[in-house]
């Protein structure tokens, strides 16, 4: 899996966008949750996997954080090199570890995602950071923290862009709604786009256009009177099988989630609602990684499923084609009978969604929503 690099111009936190719609935000603090964040407050950033280049790219990144109206503390190895990774696995343990010792840090973000998140896992200071919840804030490679911190720690973690990617507005409106203002909104993909058509040769101009209601009054017809709301396909969320259900969200990139099965790393995805996406991996590996977590037993343990997206996810070696994605996770979901759909935006694309991981939630297979049940910070 490789770095996502898409650097664009930070873009400011918005509060009202699609795909985010706010909701209450009055259940108590709960003990234990990390501090919400407000403007002006210092955030780390470390490297637990992938180095940044810095010089204009560490720049850019910095420029991502202060859109969001956040003061960046750049950790020591940030742009350190070993390998491909952003120093030694003790190097980039000890600034999160600082990160999360250190009183004027609010919350921290990951720089990039990579490889190596995973082989910092023995050298972090659990007791401090458990003592300490601030939320951490990335995705991809950065599965492995999120799932160790559920594991060890046991406070809320954001699943969203890390803060070398693109900061668009639904990633930053999400953000903004679950970190500064505690909200506990419903998370859904960009609503459909409605797209303008002409009026048919010789159509009556004041005729119903079609979906409005039998008797309702026409509106005046013009040649940008739409006529249909048409779904990005890259937007349409497909249920696998229908259905409500509520639990704890937990999970990240599938290959990451699957390489740590077996490990004392892993939490306990008793009644779950498993949250996945991958990129870049051919359709027989995601069959085979489907098949471990099944296995594992951590499939059937799950009170429901969210897939996101699976970017790239074509083509695979001579001889190991013949399945798409969609046909795979229907093989390996439909049979749990829990509620399950996939195509949310979450992941490796532009505008992904921020997800709470460690929250309970509701999802609707057949609507592709996720409801936010309680606050991520107190």
């Amino acid at each position: 899996m490789l770095s996502r690099r898409n650097l664009v111009a930070a873009m400011g936190a918005l509060m009202t966008l699609p795909g985010v719609e706010p909701a209450s935000a009055g259940t108590p603090p709960s003990k234990g949750k990390a501090p919400r964040l407000r403007p002006g407050d210092v955030v780390g950033l470390v490297a637990p996997a992938m180095f940044s280049d810095g010089g204009e790219e560490l720049a850019a990144i910095e420029a991502n954080i202060a859109a969001l109206g956040l003061v960046p503390k750049i950790g020591p190895h940030v742009t350190a090199r070993y390998g491909y990774l952003a120093g030694s696995d003790r190097n980039r343990a000890d600034d999160l570890n600082r990160m999360y010792a250190d009183p004027a840090v609010r919350a921290v973000f990951a720089v990039h995602g990579g490889w190596g998140s995973a082989r910092i896992l023995p050298f972090l200071d659990w007791k401090t950071i458990a003592a300490n919840p601030k939320l951490l804030i990335g995705f991809s490679d950065i599965t492995a923290l999120h799932l160790a911190f559920a594991a060890k720690a046991g406070f809320a973690t954001i699943h969203g862009p890390n803060a070398g990617n693109s900061w668009q507005p639904i990633s930053a409106g999400s953000f903004t709604s679950l970190a500064f203002a505690g909200e506990m909104p419903l998370l859904r993909n960009p609503a459909p786009l409605i797209l303008p058509a002409p009026l048919p040769a010789g159509a009556d101009p004041g005729a119903n256009a079609p979906g409005t209601p039998f008797g309702a009054a026409p509106a005046p017809a013009t040649s940008e009177t739409p006529v249909a709301a048409q779904v990005d396909p890259r937007w349409r969320t497909t249920a696998i099988r229908p259905g409500r259900a509520q639990g704890r969200l937990i999970g990240g990139n599938l290959a990451v989630l699957a390489a740590l099965v077996g490990s004392s790393w892993m939490p306990d995805f008793t009644g779950a609602i498993l949250v996945l996406e991958e990129t870049g991996e051919a359709e027989y590996r995601i069959d085979r990684m489907l098949t471990q977590l099944s296995y594992a037993g951590i499939l059937g343990k799950v009170a429901g499923i969210v897939f996101g997206q699976c970017t790239r996810c074509v083509g695979g070696a001579a001889g190991y084609s013949g399945f798409t994605v969609p046909q795979l996770l229907f093989h390996h979901f439909a049979p749990l009978g829990v509620p399950a759909f996939y195509g949310a935006n979450i992941g490796h694309v532009a505008n992904q969604l921020c997800i709470p991981f460690g929250v309970r939630a509701d999802i609707d297979a057949a609507a592709g929503t996720i409801q936010i049940l309680e606050p991520a910070v107190s």
